[in-house]
């Protein structure tokens, strides 16, 4: 069973439905004994990374997190892979989970080029520069889905694949058995379904 951490943040019912499609069992949940049962977790986001850090930190989750993902793979997602980053310069500096070295910088502050939107919202090409068992299904230049005004900078150790949008978007990362996307696997097609089908094997 993947428990998908419900901590008031994130499109957690199009998520569930994306697992379902799969076949994979899955529970939005903010138990600590289902979060423990379970075999695998999601960390779910959208918004402002200093609300949601609070709101996690809130639910008294964190230290049960950081146990658990000694011994079983945790995705996050979107605003929930940002979270685990060490810390986000997103109105002002936050405190992340510390799982993966680096930090959250603002896509419209590091963009030179002006005229391009941001938020990044749409396709974009998934140019893989690490081979990973998440991408046992996903082929280079494949395209996913983004919604995001900043991304993750300074983890180029940690970095599995990437998206350019003026810059070099940080798209996926991993330390040890935890891994991130900035963009929706959910919400990705085809593409995405085949990378969580992948997590589900992990």
């Amino acid at each position: 069973m993947i428990a998908i951490i419900d901590y008031g943040v994130g499109n957690l019912f199009s998520l569930r439905s994306s697992l379902a499609c799969l076949g994979l069992e899955s529970k939005i949940t903010g138990d600590p004994e289902e979060i423990r049962a379970a075999d695998k977790i999601i960390l779910p986001g959208v918004g402002a990374f200093g609300d949601a850090m609070q709101k996690l930190v809130d639910t008294g989750l964190v230290p049960l997190i950081r146990e658990e993902v000694r011994k079983k793979p945790l995705l996050g997602i979107c605003l929930g892979m940002q979270l685990l980053f060490d810390e986000s310069c997103e109105y002002g500096r936050h405190e992340g989970l510390g799982f993966v070295p680096g930090k959250i910088a603002s896509l419209a502050e590091d963009l030179e080029d002006k005229s391009l939107k941001v938020p990044h919202i749409g396709w974009n090409a998934l140019k893989i520069v690490k081979d990973d068992p998440l991408f046992k299904y996903v082929k280079d230049g494949e395209y996913v889905y983004y919604v995001h005004s900043f991304y993750g900078k300074d983890c180029a150790e940690s970095t599995l694949a990437t998206s350019e949008y003026g810059l070099t978007v940080t798209g996926v990362v991993r330390q040890g058995l935890v891994w991130g996307t900035q963009f929706h696997p959910e919400k990705s097609g085809d593409t995405g379904l085949r990378l969580l089908k992948a997590f589900g094997e992990l």
